[in-house]
């Protein structure tokens, strides 16, 4: 791809959420508002766009709490932006992810029918993201922007998600979380992998070059500048049922572990098989500096040690020969477990909703988020593999097992269930900070 170029970023109008990585740990908090009275919202807007914090700015106005604002297509169309400015937005986010379902794996008991209300209908117009270090901080914070829409009668809080991050970093089936994200020209954010070129801020910040040299934005500039699209995803974890497969598929406790670590590409401590293919170093997987760099097809292209069906092989091939040039699929993920964790040891699901909030942020929902959902983690071709799907989280029906490459012999896993469901989620805009304050003075 094109050559390291420096880029100057305007982050300071640049939301916080965008680029910032989350601290560790967290509490996060996500707020869906209706809007019922056009007025009414752009005054919600103007308040809390005062609470949104730049990313130039590590201080939040709120403390160590910060604050996203993020918008649907419904919500800028129920904010009065004319339909010829929403005509320019990219094509997935006007759609919607309940549009989008059979197209991203969401069918069966993840389909939109089966979503958590009102996620995925026509109500969620903006939403709110906080985090804090604490749930005694995030709740104060929500208590100190509770008057901020609480006295507007034409706008309604609808739905709260409250999710955290642990302090050993993990998700509820084990793994540690957060270990791979991509440099991004201008940030000043280092990525987790010293091997990777960092990627042109257009990936992920629009109205700057991108990796094929374009530049999107969505017009008016002043609305779409410096802004960037989210997607927001509930995915409920069968956490009791993967337990079972792992354990039902192994020899023992230590042959567990391995096939857990085949699955996913990187054992649960962090550590990639890349670096520790026969057995978990947990130091390496504690290290941020050493647990992400490193690259496949040089050293690995048969997927002896990372098979290529492994979940992180899917979600970031690296430097492989795959269908669509990897750079122009890469996207910043971020991840906040929901829900009580499961005990550890136990095997039988207990009926509580627990997963993963999962947060993807780019400039190009069509080739980054949905390109990697239906084309790698839902599809097998473009490693030779036929329609396999993601072990972890592919649209599984119990008809096709995991293969994990080895020698003389391949080892075949027994058929896989659907260890994710999906419960919702919504595509977003992110708006720059000031494009906050214009939508917040709108006029008819």
């Amino acid at each position: 791809m094109s050559a390291h170029t420096d880029v100057a970023l305007e982050l300071d109008d640049i939301q916080r959420g965008v680029l910032s990585p989350r601290p560790t740990p967290y509490a996060a908090t996500y707020l869906a508002f209706r809007i019922d009275d056009r007025e009414q919202g752009r005054e919600l807007v103007r308040r809390v766009s005062t609470a949104a914090t730049s990313a130039a700015d590590p201080v939040s106005p709120l403390g160590e709490t910060w604050v996203s604002v993020a918008v649907t297509c419904r919500g800028l169309a129920a904010l009065g932006v004319p339909r010829a400015s929403l005509d320019t937005f990219a094509w997935e986010f006007r759609q919607g992810m309940a549009a989008r379902a059979r197209a991203l794996g969401d069918v069966g008991e993840s389909g939109p029918e089966h979503w958590e209300a009102p996620l995925g209908g026509p109500d969620v117009h903006l939403v709110l993201t906080a985090v804090a270090p604490d749930p005694a901080h995030l709740e104060a914070a929500m208590d100190r922007a509770r008057p901020a829409y609480e006295w507007l009668s034409g706008v309604t809080a609808i739905w709260r998600q409250d999710c955290y991050a642990l302090p050993t970093e993990t998700e509820y089936f084990g793994y540690r979380d957060g270990v791979s994200h991509p440099a991004v020209e201008g940030s000043g954010t280092p990525g987790s992998n010293q091997w990777e070129v960092p990627l042109k801020a257009g990936e992920f910040v629009l109205g700057y070059r991108d990796e094929i040299g374009g530049t999107q934005c969505p017009q008016p500039a002043v609305l779409g500048r410096n802004g960037s699209y989210a997607v927001f995803r509930k995915l409920h974890q069968k956490v009791a049922e993967f337990r079972r497969y792992l354990k039902d598929n192994s020899t023992g406790p230590q042959d567990e572990e391995l096939i857990a670590a085949k699955i996913m590409g990187r054992w649960r401590s962090g550590a990639p098989l890349a670096l520790a293919p026969q057995h978990d170093d947990p130091a390496l997987g504690a290290d941020p500096d050493r647990r992400n760099t490193f690259l496949y097809e040089s050293d690995d292209p048969t997927g002896y040690k990372t098979p290529g069906g492994c979940h992180i092989r899917r979600a970031n091939p690296r430097d492989a020969e795959v269908a669509g040039e990897v750079r122009l699929h890469r996207m910043i993920r971020r991840g906040a477990v929901y829900g009580p964790p499961l005990p550890e040891g136990v095997l039988e699901d207990d009926g509580a909703d627990r997963g993963l909030m999962f947060a993807f942020v780019g400039a190009h929902p069509g080739r980054q988020f949905e390109f990697v959902q239906s084309q790698w983690m839902n599809d097998g071709v473009f490693f030779g593999a036929g329609d396999a799907k993601d072990p972890v989280t592919g649209a599984h029906d119990g008809s096709a097992g995991f293969v994990v490459p080895r020698r003389p012999l391949r080892r075949r896993l027994a058929p896989l269930p659907r260890f994710v469901v999906t419960r919702g989620g919504e595509y977003c805009f992110l708006p720059s900070l000031t494009a906050l304050r214009w939508l917040g003075d709108l006029h008819d």
